[in-house]
């Protein structure tokens, strides 16, 4: 039944977006200011529109084809429902390179949902979105820089790279050389997002809306919410730049001791717009190529350290986070110091790109969610419980909303080891996780309907961070140093509420007390792996 009427309203918005389209289209044409843009417009839409409807249609009529009459927990039924994931799979990532833009950035956001989607998703998503994304012609390069700076490439740049170093969903970075000498990035839009942005957003929500009328457990209409209100701030590039040097003031102000081992890229304000950007080159190593930083001289545990030590800094102290911290956006390079461990081993600088999106976590949020990761760090299922409701999760949903930031399982989550959170990453963690996602589906989508939109982002950016650690060899120190920096982030805050000398005596007696706590958990998990190295 769902099939069917999905099937009939794909064929009702295509056959409305033509006839609606092509009247629409001949108006807006006729009096825009700016002709041949509302033509690309008013073309590109209803065919978007159409290709969108179908490949929906086309997904849920294979599921309801291909499982019909297998009985529920039979090999037949599993083996045909890894078939048709795989099949879909293939669809949607085809769907997302042909309408590109926003479709990609909804691709690699799939990608992420580890603890939602099949894995059949996550993997073909994660596999392709960061990899092949649409790259823009140099013509087409050269108009976004007379429409934005009034001249061409070479008439500003000594030298410029016509071919990209990258290319991503929303823009390209080609390398250039500056009258003086200095080798920049710049960052252009791709033009096809000023035309088609908020046109792809609104067929977005269209499809999810469909959707969930269909099948009302699959309800993503909070991935819709935060698309209209953070792809406009991802279109505007000075908005980028700002964000960068608030990020780098933040650290200075707040996190000192980080001071020159967290970077951002110098932003050249006269040759930047909204829609094209200039910055310094950083050379370094993309953040997963171990043996790249390797051959900087660089332990990658190190630097897991670090990218652990810098966002736990960013989303507990500062409230002000980047939310897209995956491989493409992290760079490593040693210490322009030249500082060295007590190994001889070079110190690395964690280098963040594309500061597009951040989200402000406000005082209360930051307070809450900051004491939440201390109590799941410390195995204080009271805590978890009452941090997890006041963040929204609700008194029935706190343990499932613990598992999905976590990874675990809640009697791992609650177990007082004190590697009770550590995740190996191999198969069986894998196969543990698509269970779990499989058999609570709806009581994931009630709780990610629930959870604050910013909490959601911070779900994401879990996600990337938890991705970038495995490939660094997931380092036994993260919980470690998640538990240090929010319980830091608890105490400031009991410390501004409270005014008595001894209240503020007692919270810093108790500080003690946790950093003599997370030293012993060190040395446990020291000795932990020693024991593991010996008997492996």
């Amino acid at each position: 039944m769902a099939v069917r009427y999905l099937w009939r309203s794909g064929s009702k918005l295509a056959a409305a977006a033509t006839l609606v389209g092509g009247g629409a289209a001949a108006a807006a044409i006729v009096t825009s200011e700016d002709p041949s843009t509302t033509f690309k417009i008013c073309t590109a839409v209803p065919v978007r529109l159409l290709r969108d409807s179908f490949t929906a249609a086309l997904i849920a009529f294979d599921y309801e084809y291909s499982l019909w009459g297998l009985p529920e927990g039979s090999f037949e039924r599993s083996r045909a429902k890894h078939e048709v994931h795989l099949r879909c799979a293939l669809r949607l990532q085809e769907l997302c390179f042909q309408n590109g833009g926003i479709y990609i950035k909804l691709g690699q956001h799939i990608g992420q949902l580890e603890y939602l989607v099949p894995q059949e998703y996550v993997q073909t998503m994660r596999q392709s979105m960061l990899n092949r994304c649409p790259v823009s012609s140099y013509e087409q390069v050269c108009e976004v820089f007379m429409k934005e700076l009034g001249r061409m490439p070479h008439e500003i740049f000594v030298e410029f790279d016509p071919v990209p170093l990258a290319s991503a969903s929303l823009a390209q970075v080609h390398a250039a050389r500056m009258h003086d000498g200095k080798k920049v990035a710049v960052k252009v839009q791709h033009t096809h997002m000023t035309d088609t942005a908020m046109a792809d957003s609104a067929t977005v929500e269209l499809i999810v809306n469909v959707l969930h009328r269909c099948f009302p457990s699959f309800d993503y209409r909070w991935l819709v919410d935060e698309i209209h209100e953070s792809i406009p701030k991802e279109l505007d590039f000075l908005c980028e730049a700002k964000n960068s040097e608030k990020c780098l003031d933040n650290f200075k102000r707040l996190s000192p001791h980080l001071t020159g081992y967290v970077y951002a890229p110098k932003v050249y304000w006269n040759l930047s717009t909204s829609k094209l950007l200039t910055m310094e080159f950083i050379d370094g190593a993309e953040i997963t190529d171990v043996s790249a930083i390797r051959r900087l001289g660089i332990k990658p545990n190190e630097v897991a350290k670090l990218v652990s030590q810098a966002f736990a800094e960013m989303t507990f102290k500062h409230g002000f986070v980047h939310c897209d911290p995956h491989a493409a956006n992290l760079l490593v390079r040693p210490v322009p110091s030249g500082k060295r461990n007590i190994f001889g081993k070079k110190k690395p600088q964690l280098v963040l790109l594309d500061h597009g999106l951040y989200k402000d976590l406000d005082f209360t949020t930051r307070t809450n969610y900051a004491a939440l990761w201390k109590a799941l760090v410390f195995s204080d299922a009271n805590a978890i419980k009452e941090n997890s409701v006041k963040l929204g999760a609700g008194e029935d949903l706190y343990a499932l909303f613990a598992g999905i930031l976590t990874m675990r399982p809640w009697n791992r989550v609650i177990d007082p080891a004190v590697d009770h959170l550590v995740l190996e990453g191999n198969d069986g963690d894998r196969s543990e996780l698509q269970m779990y996602a499989s058999q609570y589906f709806t009581q994931i989508s009630e709780l990610l309907r629930r959870l604050p939109r910013v909490i959601l982002l911070m779900l994401k950016t879990n996600d990337c961070l938890r991705a970038v650690n495995h490939s660094l060899g997931s380092s036994v120190d993260t919980f470690l140093i998640i538990g240090k920096v929010s319980s830091e982030a608890v105490a400031q805050t009991k410390m501004l509420q409270k005014k008595s000398v001894l209240t503020r005596l007692s919270i810093w007696l108790e500080e003690i007390l946790l950093e003599a706590r997370l030293l012993t958990m060190q040395i446990a998990l020291w000795l932990l792996q020693l024991r593991r190295a010996l008997s492996g």
